[in-house]
């Protein structure tokens, strides 16, 4: 048997809190009597767990009632008052000139005409090329036909330089389809009151037709009254009667019509 002092060590180091010896130790310490009674029950212990389990097994057998949903937090936003609204300028009107929307600008036409001189006809004619016509150009000799047939000199003469629109490649100068028609007629005027006498004015061609004659391509084949300019007859261009021959026969039948204001009386 080893000595009490050893025996607790031994004990204390193998964490052996309580223990009872089997038989009476030597040279133990007498046990005390409150160690060697049973342990008693704990019932206030057991109640208190029992009490406080009880309120949690309750809440988890309760029916659980729907949460209202959380509302969002309403942002209060600030009104103008009436002050405010009648210190805030009201928008003035704008002028009728702002408000009218604006013209597009109309691109001035293109175009190259020739005043010749035929007997008792003038005649404004569309430069298919823009250049003047030369003696071998096919449309110089398809005109030289139509005056034969018309009874006139086939050599017409020149008046002046072509004229060609517009007229300047810049400024701001108007060079819309307006301020063509009127410096055409004016200037076809003047070279008129140059010349002879006129008994017909032949307008060759669509741009002669619109701008000298201020008519469109259905006034083909008539005759056109004119103001400041007298009688005037419509021709399709050169370029047109030779792309398309079987207007001639029209163009043949509106001359037998129109000859007469230029020929000679029997």
């Amino acid at each position: 048997m080893i000595p009490e002092l050893r025996r607790r060590a031994y004990l204390g180091a193998m964490q052996v809190a309580s223990w009872l010896p089997r038989t009476v130790l030597p040279f133990a310490a007498p046990s005390r009597p409150a160690l060697l009674a049973p342990p008693a029950p704990e019932p206030e212990v057991e109640t208190a767990i029992e009490a406080e389990v009880a309120p949690a097994v309750a809440r988890e057998s309760a029916p659980v009632a729907p949460q209202a949903p959380s509302e969002r937090p309403k942002i209060e936003v600030p009104r103008p008052t009436q002050t405010s609204r009648l210190a805030k300028p009201e928008p003035q009107d704008e002028p009728a000139e702002a408000q009218a929307p604006r013209e597009a600008p109309v691109a001035p036409p293109r175009f190259s005409l020739q005043l010749l001189r035929a007997g008792a006809c003038v005649l404004l004619v569309e430069l298919p090329t823009g250049e003047p016509l030369q003696s071998r150009d096919p449309a110089y000799l398809l005109l030289k036909d139509l005056l034969r047939a018309a009874g006139l000199p086939d050599s017409p003469q020149l008046i002046g330089e072509p004229v060609r629109w517009p007229l300047l490649v810049r400024g701001n100068m108007d060079q819309g389809p307006q301020a063509a028609l009127e410096f055409l007629q004016s200037f076809i005027a003047a070279r008129l009151e140059e010349q002879e006498p006129c008994a017909c004015l032949w307008l060759v061609g669509l741009p002669a037709i619109r701008f000298a004659g201020d008519a469109d391509a259905d006034a083909y084949n008539r005759e056109l009254q004119v103001e400041d300019l007298g009688a005037a007859w419509a021709v399709p261009g050169l370029e047109l009667l030779m792309d398309e021959p079987e207007r001639k026969a029209a163009l043949w039948d509106a001359m037998r019509r129109v000859r007469q204001r230029w020929s000679s009386p029997a």
